[in-house]
């Protein structure tokens, strides 16, 4: 019987949430990705709520990229950046990081690099 790599995703990605569980005092930072856009918030999971989130198809990010060519873990970085700023200015200085089942290279690496240079902790 083989697998499919979504399948194989969201095994992966199952197993993670096992471990990682953000709570007020460290909410949880979770990355998603298709393949054209990056998307990243930071989330409560004991009141079910999403405190923080930013992606490349926010306005603001979209503005200041506009008419210019970025590689996609460039954009990612410029995500990351944006999330931590955000959850800065709602008095959230550390989070737990989940990765949600990709490897942590290219832009979940980015994403995560760009927040912690930014203020958050990890």
């Amino acid at each position: 019987m083989t697998t499919t790599s979504t399948e194989s995703w969201l095994k992966r990605k199952a197993r993670i949430r096992k471990k990682v569980f953000g709570s007020p005092e460290r909410p949880r930072l979770t990355v998603y990705k298709s393949l054209k856009h990056t998307y990243a918030q930071v989330i409560d999971d004991f009141s079910g709520e999403t405190l923080a989130s930013a992606s490349d198809l926010d306005k603001s990010l979209r503005e200041a990229l506009k008419g210019q060519k970025f590689k996609k873990t460039e954009v990612a970085s410029k995500v990351g950046a944006l999330l931590a700023q955000r959850c800065l200015e709602k008095q959230i200085k550390s989070v737990v990081f989940d990765r949600n089942g990709y490897p942590y290279h290219g832009r979940v690496s980015a994403i995560a690099d760009a927040a912690r240079k930014a203020g958050l902790e990890f």
